[in-house]
């Protein structure tokens, strides 16, 4: 075990002490972990829309002080009593939602919405005792997603946790424990392309841009990018967009655009923007017969989905996803090996790099919507 096991850690961590202000760096108390829990020391983290999202407080119980961070790189410290498959020194990635292995999703190979441990953004305290492992002179800081990797060190449950290959390398890697693979399983495991086929991409930030990587791994012969900013459609070629549709430059809804370009509609859509008119344009550009169309972007509660049952009697397909249906242990290594295989690029979502102390930079990047991830180093 590592000389700091059992201990409490004192360490920096960005903290969010209320809605929309600009994070501030802190000394904070880090807990050692419970039961079924393993403290990471994070090593690179990056700043994906949710945190972002959660920091605005917009729409949802804002829950402060709070410490946010999800997409992270490290390795483990230490862990808890009955954790047997983690020891200090491992590589990991912490994931924002889990597989505990026991319940019956995890035991589905068809879903990844583990009973236990799916993402709960309500919760700001760890599961086995309902308190949190951070602490500022006694007083309690709110977790996120479980993860929190805003901070030099953090303790999260060990089904959130998936062991990666030690030689891959953690400032690229990081990226993958969110947005990119949400994008690129979406297209892989839902979507399935084949080599040939045609695939619309609806929203052309990072995860769309991870769907389209996911098009051109499968070798689609056709990648169309559909979005409102002509600005993104030069960055997506990088990504293997071979056409680009702007919905304004046109008098008529974008799903007839399409199916005038592809002779009926594409193979296969994903939509990653939320916006639940852009949802339906997805579903309904799709090819009658056989086209699929799934769904990533996440709409606003009030949101409802209309389209004619005959698109559906048509023999098209609607389906969603989470998480690009990967399970986080069992199957975030194996997306590692396709990076360190050269089949999968990262470098190219990877725009800005910070150091901790100018994470609040992160944060302007992101919402002047200049590039796409901003790796953050915790140790710069």
């Amino acid at each position: 075990m590592s000389s700091t096991a059992g201990q409490v850690i004192r360490c920096k961590a960005a903290v969010a002490w209320e809605a929309g202000k600009p994070l501030v760096i802190e000394e904070v108390e880090v807990a050692p972990p419970q039961a079924m829990e393993v403290r990471l020391k994070i090593l690179f983290t990056s700043l994906c829309h949710t945190d972002v999202y959660f920091w605005e407080a917009k729409g949802q119980t804002p829950l402060f002080p709070r410490i946010f961070g999800h997409e992270a790189g490290g390795i483990v410290e230490s862990v808890g009593e009955g954790v047997t498959d983690l020891q200090p020194g491992d590589h990991v990635l912490p994931v924002f939602t889990g597989e505990c292995k026991e319940c019956r999703h995890c035991k589905s190979e068809e879903s990844n919405m583990c009973d236990l441990l799916r993402i709960n953004t309500d919760r700001g305290v760890m599961l086995s005792d309902n308190k949190s492992r951070f602490s500022i002179n006694g007083k309690p800081i709110y977790h996120f997603v479980g993860t929190s990797t805003f901070s030099e060190y953090t303790v999260v449950h060990v089904g959130c946790v998936a062991k990666i290959n030690p030689a891959a390398p953690l400032d690229k890697v990081c990226v993958l424990s969110c947005g990119i693979s949400t994008g690129l399983g979406a297209t892989l495991n839902v979507a399935k392309p084949w080599k040939g086929s045609s695939v619309a991409i609806f929203g052309l930030g990072a995860v769309g841009l991870a769907a389209a990587e996911g098009a051109r791994i499968a070798g689609a012969s056709r990648i169309i990018g559909i979005d409102l900013n002509p600005k993104r459609f030069n960055e997506a070629k990088k990504f293997g967009v071979t056409e680009f549709v702007n919905p304004k430059d046109h008098d008529k809804p974008v799903q007839e655009v399409i199916a005038e370009m592809t002779d009926g509609g594409v193979d296969r859509s994903v939509e990653c923007t939320g916006n639940v008119n852009a949802m339906i344009s997805a579903f309904e550009c799709v090819h009658d017969g056989w086209g699929v169309a799934v769904l990533v972007g996440v709409p606003n509660k009030d949101d409802s989905f209309k389209t004619h049952p005959l698109n559906l009697l048509n023999e098209r397909t609607l389906k969603g996803t989470f998480f690009g249906n990967y399970k986080p242990r069992s199957d975030l290594p194996s997306v590692v090996e396709k990076y360190m295989n050269k089949e999968l690029e990262l470098e190219k979502f990877i725009t800005h790099e910070v150091p901790f102390a100018e994470i609040n930079k992160a944060f302007e990047y992101m919402l002047s919507g200049d590039g796409l991830r901003c790796i953050i180093r915790m140790d710069a």
